[in-house]
């Protein structure tokens, strides 16, 4: 009995690396790409057209970005797998990925092609492939996170630390919130103590290590 094929869709906005990707794939019996696009919002439409097992995404993309995507065709299309592939492991990304659209797994651009075969190998038959990196990358996201929780910023505060980002004033600050002054003020002394940073600087670079902002 003949095998069945396993069906790709390849989705990225440079058209080199989904020519890269056919390349890697030339000649593997098991794979067969049905279906390819440089422009991810039309995606969804030419899924519902064509029958597809495996969807690979790339993830930073314009005018639709992979993680945007992927919760898009889980949501229509629950039965297609998808592969996520980026240039980065991007951990807290890969985290929310798998929380709001279920992928099955995550690849680095850099791989081989034994580990792209392997990876969607895998994913076929129903299990899920990380690239170690994103692994780790996933790992220390996640322990960024607890910190942040431990710390226990209000949604006020991370408000703030948004806005002092922008390098708004304090009275800029209260004018945007519906806050007084001395109320800002008080908030940048709690936000100060609780991450235990003493600079606009460290408080910024604290902002962006834990995705803050």
């Amino acid at each position: 009995m003949k095998k069945e094929k396993i069906l790709l869709a390849i989705v990225d906005d440079h058209q080199i690396v989904i020519d890269g990707l056919k390349s890697l794939l030339n000649g593997q019996p098991d794979f067969e790409v049905v279906l390819e696009s440089t422009q991810p919002e039309s995606i969804p439409g030419l899924l519902a057209k064509n029958k597809i097992d495996i969807l690979l995404t790339d993830i930073m993309m314009p005018v639709m970005n992979g993680a945007e995507l992927a919760k898009v065709v889980r949501q229509q299309f629950p039965e297609i797998k998808i592969l996520a592939l980026s240039m980065s492991g991007q951990g807290f990304l890969v985290n929310n990925m798998i929380e709001d659209s279920d992928i099955a797994g995550y690849v680095l651009k850099n791989i081989g092609k034994q580990e792209l075969i392997f990876a969607l190998q895998k994913v076929s038959r129903g299990g899920i492939y990380f690239s170690q990196e994103v692994l780790t990358e996933m790992q220390n996201a996640s322990e960024k996170k607890k910190n942040t929780e431990l710390i226990r910023l209000t949604e006020r505060e991370v408000e703030i630390i948004k806005l002092i980002e922008k390098e708004y004033s304090n009275k800029k600050i209260a004018d945007t919130l519906f806050i007084s002054e001395r109320t800002v003020e008080t908030h940048r002394k709690n936000i100060f103590r609780k991450t235990k940073t003493s600079s606009l600087v460290g408080l910024i670079k604290f902002a962006y290590e834990n995705n803050l902002i």
